[in-house]
């Protein structure tokens, strides 16, 4: 089963240094992450699924089929979450919760890892403020934001804007993500899934991990520094370091290898992923 970088890697430019125009000349504090975004989904082709709402705060949550993912936090809308890859491809549902983690966990990393390594901004992913809308086709689950909110640097020009949290440094983005992304949604949806399904924290912590992976090897020429040498103080600040291994490739992407599995080969029609930990 291809990872959802399989384009991008087949066709990504040579890396280089970000661009200081494009991903920064926008007005407000989260557009310059939704520019940064669409700028690195580009490198995945144009014919590859988007699960994210461009833009990333949703004019109209009422319309369009978007849920609240507080309401798959507290477990009412969760079934619906998890039940997809059981009605798509007849998965088992231990085998379900892992495929249906690997693209939540991937398109919630998109904006959150994107934002912190091109424009060292990070939008606030807390269940109350994220919207969801689930489908049956690819990319099957699509991400978006309630409101806007981002936390930012000291001498970022929208600091003091109502829509930022100032934090003093780098090290303060990385715990604003762990916050915002672990601590106040990912941690509190693991415990809500293994009320329901028998899955370990390890399989649900590493989708996470590679999707960190993923989306850096997106960002690529877009970052000021390698995706290793970002990747690396990320999945420390998410304590999930070892449960994947990334190594930079010539194209300015990055090589993830996980430690975990999403138990895709135990699905009919589908294959083991590239990375996976096992391998034929």
């Amino acid at each position: 089963m291809a990872t959802p970088l399989a384009l991008a890697r087949a066709a990504a430019p040579a890396r280089g240094r970000p661009v200081a125009g494009p991903l920064h000349a926008v007005a407000g504090p989260l557009d310059a992450v939704t520019e940064a975004v669409r700028a690195a989904s580009r490198r995945a082709g144009p014919d590859a699924p988007l699960g994210l709402a461009d833009p990333l705060v949703v004019a109209d949550p009422a319309s369009g089929g978007w849920i609240s993912a507080a309401s798959l936090v507290d477990g009412a809308a969760l079934p619906v979450l998890l039940n997809g890859p059981v009605e798509r491809w007849g998965a088992m549902p231990h085998a379900a919760a892992a495929l249906a983690w690997k693209a939540y966990t991937y398109w919630l990393a998109v904006p959150a890892v994107t934002g912190l390594a091109c424009v060292n901004r990070v939008p606030l992913l807390d269940a109350d403020n994220v919207l969801v809308r689930l489908s049956h086709k690819s990319p099957f689950v699509t991400i978006g934001m309630r409101r806007p909110a981002v936390a930012v640097l000291p001498d970022d020009p929208y600091a003091g804007d109502p829509a930022t949290t100032v934090v003093a440094d780098r090290d303060g983005l990385l715990g604003a993500l762990r916050v915002s992304l672990v601590d106040r949604h990912l941690a509190l949806l693991a415990a809500a899934t293994q009320a329901r399904v028998r899955i370990g924290s390890r399989a649900l912590a590493g989708a996470l991990a590679a999707s960190v992976g993923y989306v850096l090897s997106l960002t690529g020429p877009l970052a000021p520094d390698s995706p290793t040498q970002l990747g690396k103080p990320i999945l420390d600040a998410l304590n999930i370091a070892d449960l994947v291994e990334l190594t930079d490739t010539p194209d300015g992407s990055v090589d993830v290898r996980r430690r975990t599995c999403c138990l895709a080969f135990t699905v009919p029609g589908l294959t083991i992923c590239t990375g996976c930990c096992i391998q034929p």
